[in-house]
């Protein structure tokens, strides 16, 4: 008989600091907005000067994007974790499925931009700006970040504010909120400059809320959750 054969072990608790995983999240997604607005110009069809110039900037943003990414799954993690039991299948599969979405479109537009990036530094640079190579992976990394990303972020907010409504983990006014920053997004996004932000912003917006309803719950031991009732 193995020597812990008579003790039971003790369940896996989510860590204290999943909670900030939004915050990073969010704060890290305006960063990148930000620093690929400030060096890539918003015109898919532009001539493509930009790759001639310092693309320092743009380059730091790639980079931080799948930081960004494994923020975002950690605070899918924590908004499962205060679900616990009353995780509802169908909205989870959604929930969860439209996030990593989310996820896969913003990578395929970063790499397309970073591939960008990489090959103007080798052979002939005019060859580059004439060539429907690169007409082609601007408008479809436009396309794939205005159109395809921020639907699903859209998805991810009426999946996340549809769970709020009937388990009450956040406040009501909160998934109110997402049901019509989500409208927004679905409707007009394609048409709204910096759209992109409204899921980071209402990321954030959770996230601090969770943090400070853990700050004012009493806090309860193992021992103590493991108590039959």
């Amino acid at each position: 008989m193995s020597q812990d054969s008579g003790h039971a072990r003790a369940p896996l608790v989510t860590p204290k600091a999943a909670a900030i995983a939004g915050i990073i999240f969010s704060l890290l997604l305006f960063a990148i907005i930000w620093l690929l607005r400030s060096s890539i110009p918003e015109n898919p069809i532009d001539p493509g000067a930009w790759l001639k110039a310092d693309t320092r900037l743009a380059a730091l943003a790639l980079n931080l994007i799948p930081i960004a990414g494994v923020a975002f799954l950690w605070f899918i993690g924590v908004l499962r974790d205060r679900l616990a039991d009353l995780e509802d299948r169908f909205f989870a599969t959604v929930f969860f499925g439209s996030g990593l979405l989310f996820l896969a479109t913003l990578f395929i537009a970063a790499a397309t931009i970073g591939a960008l990036i990489l090959i103007s530094g080798f052979g002939d640079f005019d060859n580059l700006l004439n060539s429907n190579t690169l007409h082609f992976a601007r408008a479809f990394a436009y396309i794939v970040i205005n159109v395809y990303a921020v639907k699903m972020a859209a998805v991810f907010m009426i999946s996340t504010s549809t769970v709020v409504i009937y388990t009450e983990i956040v406040p009501r006014w909160i998934a109110v909120l997402g049901f019509m920053l989500a409208a927004v997004l679905l409707l007009g996004s394609y048409y709204i400059r910096w759209s992109i932000v409204v899921l980071p912003a209402w990321v954030l917006l959770i996230s601090v809320y969770i943090i400070i309803d853990k700050l004012r719950r009493p806090h309860r031991t193992i021992e103590q959750q493991s108590l039959p009732q």
